[in-house]
């Protein structure tokens, strides 16, 4: 995602991009890395050190949910606010990152999905649970996700649990052939994970009630139904302060 992310703002005027950091890469020219089309930076292979040198105001962050927390805190403490795309993060982690924004003032924006057609599926599910409280959530990634369930199949079903008017009819199946068949719970709403080569990020939804189902379901074909997403976080970031989840704050007055 890092380079998709560069892509979508390079050519921004209101957005300068002035560090990109990456292990595996440092000390290499983002342009002889990524290609021709891409500005001439260094790669930094520390982020402390690039964040004092630089000083930006926002920090990005997609890597993985082991090292995502270390980078938040870093810029955080700072003076720095984040945005982090990088799935799979603790709850613990969480907590620290929003002891750690309380301090900076400033804030840490965890967004599950910046798809807007994603945020505007879990608004519609919010709506369908009022009235329809059993569901079921499939979700499928590429084969390379590292966390399963998605982070936005968890905060679907945890937004759905909070707006059910009614608790789901209990669902009882007697049998099992295969173990975990009918997969994980959370917050009353069984998850079902695929993880194939050929897919980006998709997911239904599926309510059930009396002689009716409704499916309500998003798929983003490729990686940049989030820029979009990246890009408004990116700008909107410094009027927030504290631990922030989700675009819903960006997009709807209520």
């Amino acid at each position: 995602m890092g380079a998709e992310v560069v892509a979508a703002v390079q050519h921004e005027r209101d957005i300068e991009l002035v560090v990109v950091a990456d292990r595996s890469h440092g000390g290499e020219s983002l342009r002889k890395v990524l290609g021709t089309q891409f500005p001439d930076l260094k790669i930094d292979e520390r982020l402390g050190a690039a964040l004092d040198r630089e000083k930006p105001d926002v920090l990005v962050d997609f890597t993985h949910p082991a090292a995502a927390p270390e980078h938040a805190l870093s810029a955080l403490t700072r003076g720095i606010a984040v945005v982090i795309g990088t799935s799979g993060v603790s709850g613990d982690d969480l907590k620290e990152i929003a002891i750690a924004a309380d301090r900076s003032g400033k804030a840490a924006l965890v967004v599950p999905n910046f798809a807007i057609g994603a945020v505007l599926m879990m608004r519609f599910c919010e709506l369908a649970a009022r009235w329809m409280p059993n569901c079921e959530i499939v979700e499928m990634h590429h084969d390379a996700k590292a966390d399963a369930p998605s982070g936005t199949a968890h905060l679907t079903a945890e937004r759905i649990g909070r707006a059910r008017s009614t608790p789901p009819k209990p669902i009882r199946t007697e049998v099992f052939r295969v173990e975990g068949v009918r997969g994980g719970v959370h917050e009353g709403v069984p998850i079902h994970s695929v993880r194939l080569p050929g897919l980006v990020a998709h997911q239904q939804v599926i309510f059930g009630a009396r002689g009716e189902t409704l499916i309500l379901r998003h798929d983003s074909l490729d990686r940049s139904s989030f820029m979009e997403g990246v890009r408004l976080a990116i700008r909107r970031v410094g009027e927030m302060k504290g631990l922030v989840v989700g675009l819903d704050s960006l997009l709807f007055e209520d």
